[in-house]
């Protein structure tokens, strides 16, 4: 008996792959594009998205080297295998642009998102917070008498289900830093 070929977006939970054959897969890639440090060069990468009607889900920009005026801009986005290659052509014939990586393909890297979370609240649900806060390994940078500012590091996934347990508690605002991403050593 030969072994199932269960593609990429199929069910782990069924034997039958009930999806359409016809139908594209939509998959999340996170790109890593090493820039020249110079105004307007993010404009232009982001200009490439917004005009050619792609999202971006995440995106982070940083100086990496100071000598060599280069930055890294870390974009997260989503579209079908046909659409990541069309990014990562286009963003690959910008000038400023000397690399183009997609550590989605590339082989096993590590993601880490930073948030900061205020919940606010009073009694039990306080106790709670700082209890969940806890299990996730989020931190307490301020505290007054009615609210709480946790710092967690993670995956999206991680910050999404501490916002998603903080909720009922009192969330009352949140920032996150976007998908900071590099590949593992060899």
């Amino acid at each position: 008996m030969a072994a199932l070929n269960i593609q990429k977006g199929a069910s782990s939970h069924s034997a039958y792959d009930l999806r359409d054959p016809n139908a594209e897969i939509i998959e999340s890639h996170t790109l890593a594009v090493l820039v020249e440090n110079e105004p307007g060069v993010l404009a232009r990468v982001i200009g490439l998205f917004s005009g050619r009607g792609y999202n971006i889900d995440s995106l982070t920009v940083a100086e990496v080297d100071h000598l060599g005026h280069r930055s890294r801009i870390t974009i997260v986005t989503r579209g079908t295998p046909a659409v990541i290659e069309q990014i990562k052509a286009q963003l690959g014939r910008i000038v400023p642009v000397h690399e183009v990586h997609d550590l989605t393909v590339e082989g096993r890297s590590v993601e880490r998102e930073l948030g900061l979370f205020k919940v606010s609240g009073k009694g039990d649900k306080r106790v709670e917070a700082l209890r969940i806060a806890e299990i996730f390994r989020a931190s307490v940078v301020d505290s007054t008498l009615e609210s709480f500012v946790f710092e967690i590091t993670g995956t999206s996934e991680k910050l999404d289900a501490f916002a998603d347990l903080m909720r009922p508690l009192g969330l009352s605002d949140q920032a996150r830093t976007g998908v900071a991403a590099l590949a593992r050593g060899a």
